[in-house]
């Protein structure tokens, strides 16, 4: 299993951003006979850290490593800061289309990745659960399949909130510059459930998601409610619920039945 960190320069968020990789292209044969992941040619998954996190997390907290292997899969782990992988305002925050874009081109040119549809996934936890969820839907041309684990679906938390306000993870000021203006929360790109809303208005077809949240996590009301918009707009959604809190216990044990959804033709 090669494993890699690359720096190179990003021009949407220019500046110089790192990401590390999981490339399943040095497994001997005898780890992959009779494995039918390596009947066909190897897909990708791009792996979003949480709130607070870096591109390390998933490589030393998670079994991510072994899933490359198994299910002959490069898992992409960039960079996204705690800008919730959306586009803010001013140069260099354009974390959505770094994300959705620059770096899906980058990782398929350097790598000699496919760049089709069929073989590009992207998943993350909690922020990154967010943001892959988002993404996928605000990218659905580009990804498959998107997937959120305990994902930070706190729009609906802070679409009211007011100058000097604070949830007790963030405060206004944040949210502000994130998210934009929180009292046009609700009709905003940055919205998941607005894309959702005009992607059918449209009569555009909606991306397939996957969550998980655990019954003990504190976002589990948020991840319930996000679930039952998609269930009322007839979005293909894939929810599980299961005893848990916010923690690597619980997104590693879904992982894995995560992959396997994104892979099921």
């Amino acid at each position: 299993m090669a494993q890699l960190q690359i720096n190179y320069f990003s021009d949407v968020l220019k500046r110089v951003t790192t990401f590390h990789m999981f490339l399943p292209n040095d497994v001997q044969s005898y780890s992959t006979e009779g494995n039918k992941n390596y009947e066909r040619n190897c897909k990708t998954l791009y792996l979003l850290h949480g709130f607070s996190g870096n591109t390390i997390d998933w490589m030393i907290n998670s079994n991510a490593s072994d899933m490359a292997q198994k299910y002959n899969l490069a898992i992409v782990m960039p960079s996204g800061e705690n800008s919730f992988y959306l586009d803010g305002k001013g140069t260099g925050k354009a974390y959505g289309k770094f994300v959705g874009e620059e770096l899906v081109n980058y990782v398929s040119k350097t790598f000699g990745l496919s760049k089709q549809k069929e073989d590009l996934f992207i998943g993350g936890l909690s922020m990154g659960g967010f943001g892959a969820l988002h993404t996928g839907i605000k990218y659905r041309n580009t990804f498959q399949k998107s997937f959120g684990l305990s994902s930070a679906l706190i729009v609906n938390g802070i679409k009211g909130m007011k100058p000097g306000e604070s949830n007790g993870v963030a405060d206004y000021d944040y949210f502000t510059s994130v998210f934009g203006d929180l009292s046009q929360l609700e009709e905003s790109e940055n919205n998941p459930e607005y894309l959702v809303k005009q992607l059918k208005r449209k009569g555009e077809e909606l991306p397939s998601l996957y969550m998980a949240c655990g019954t003990e996590d504190f976002l589990l009301n948020e991840n319930r409610e996000f679930r039952d918009f998609l269930i009322h707009e007839k979005s293909d959604i894939t929810y599980v619920e299961s005893k848990g809190i916010h923690n690597w216990d619980f997104w590693n044990e879904y992982l894995e039945p995560a992959i396997v959804w994104c892979l099921n033709e």
